[in-house]
């Protein structure tokens, strides 16, 4: 059996939503879920260390303030106890981690500028259309594949961002 452990910080906003939208994906692959809270280091390592030590699991860790905050504990964590895992940003990739994938930040930083520069020209906030994200980037980490004994495959390498060797 396959075993996703996801990392979640319950505070977040969506995240439980996120947790859910997992869950329901992966029901019908016959992968368990196991939730692990990341507000509370000792905690989570060790669930994460209890985790880790039946086969096939693997680890997703959802977006959050939290995450972001402990972002080289988590990437360290997941290599030490040979978890592939899969993150929200890059930069836990380029701190070790294997793979992210989410949203390009630097993409929403300049929307926002673009919202800020209506706001100071007189636009009423209220009247501002919504934007969701709709750039994203994948980063890769060689180096942490190989050392999970990983090999990734040439199309998924020709689709990343970013590869880190």
């Amino acid at each position: 059996m396959v075993r996703v452990g996801v990392l979640r910080d319950p505070q977040t906003p969506g995240g439980s939503g996120q947790l859910g939208a997992i869950q329901a994906a992966t029901s019908s692959l016959g992968v368990e879920v196991k939730a692990f809270d990341v507000r509370d280091t000792a905690t989570f390592e060790q669930g994460l260390s209890t985790f880790a030590r039946e086969p096939n699991g693997g680890l997703i860790v959802l977006n959050s303030l939290a995450a972001s905050i402990h972002h080289k504990l988590i990437a360290d964590l997941a290599a030490r106890l040979g978890l592939p895992a899969i993150f929200p940003y890059r930069f836990f990739v380029a701190d070790g981690g294997l793979v992210s994938y989410g949203i390009d930040n630097h993409d929403l930083w300049q929307k926002a500028a673009g919202y800020v520069d209506r706001v100071l020209k007189g636009a009423k906030p209220a009247e501002l259309p919504v934007q969701e994200p709709t750039k994203f980037e994948l980063a890769i980490n060689l180096k942490a594949a190989k050392a999970l004994g990983l090999t990734v495959s040439p199309s998924l390498l020709a689709r990343a961002d970013e590869v880190i060797e």
